[in-house]
């Protein structure tokens, strides 16, 4: 019996130091626990931290706010201002036909306040209003043209001016004329005649317009050839932007 007591005294001995040394290692498993949640309170790995807010992006040296472009602005172009235009094709009474469209390019450039407004070189458009051959109405031949448009830096402005006409009568009677005036019929014969020093002696001629008239006519008929230079007059202000 004593043996038998003994050997139960020992097992309660070793469960109760069992039991004492088990309490240790739990304490000591649940401080990791402890460290763990503190952490994965912060929603970030140890040793970083995700409170702090991310930094702004840096400016790049000397760069600032885009401005607004700057308002376009218009000039005027008054009424009565003289566009002197050379032709880039042929034109005719016998060939056109009223309605017919015809292309030049400005000759001198239209200045306001000493400005270009409208460049030398700038694209026109223009119409045929008027074109019958000689010998059908009495023998007489008629060519009138005006212009309808000018482009200037890519955009396209509708002009309306004054028109440039030639009329042949009879056996050899020929005139020519621009509405508005000799002197702008003596600015297209003075271009023809050389541009230029030719245009200022034109100006000066526009009395003998009638008689000069000769030279933008055939024999038959009435032909303005390429790289004629013709005037007109605007009868209304146009607004260019610049």
């Amino acid at each position: 019996m004593r043996v038998k007591s003994a050997a139960v005294a020992m097992i309660v001995l070793l469960l109760l130091v069992a039991g004492c040394s088990k309490k240790p290692e739990q304490s000591s498993s649940t401080a990791p626990t402890g460290t763990a949640g503190a952490t994965g309170s912060t929603g970030g790995a140890p040793g970083t931290s995700t409170s702090a807010a991310a930094p702004a992006p840096a400016m790049a040296p000397g760069s600032t706010q885009p401005s607004a472009p700057p308002a376009p602005t218009t000039v005027t172009v008054p009424e009565g201002t003289v566009l002197t235009v050379r032709l880039n094709e042929k034109v005719s009474s016998k060939e056109s036909s009223p309605g017919d469209r015809f292309t030049a390019t400005v000759a001198e450039p239209v200045q306001v306040d000493g400005n270009d407004v409208i460049p030398k070189g700038a694209a026109v458009t223009g119409t045929v209003t008027e074109a019958q051959a000689r010998g059908k109405i009495k023998g007489s031949a008629t060519l009138r043209l005006v212009l309808d448009s000018v482009s200037v830096n890519g955009s396209r402005y509708d002009v309306r001016t004054t028109a440039v006409a030639r009329s042949m009568k009879g056996k050899g009677k020929r005139t020519a004329e621009i509405a508005g005036g000799g002197a702008g019929v003596g600015a297209l014969i003075g271009g023809l005649a050389g541009g230029g020093k030719g245009l200022g002696i034109g100006l000066l001629a526009g009395g003998a317009a009638g008689l000069a008239g000769g030279a933008f006519t055939g024999n038959k008929d009435i032909v303005l050839p390429a790289e004629t230079m013709l005037s007109f007059k605007l009868l209304k202000p146009v607004e260019i932007k610049k």
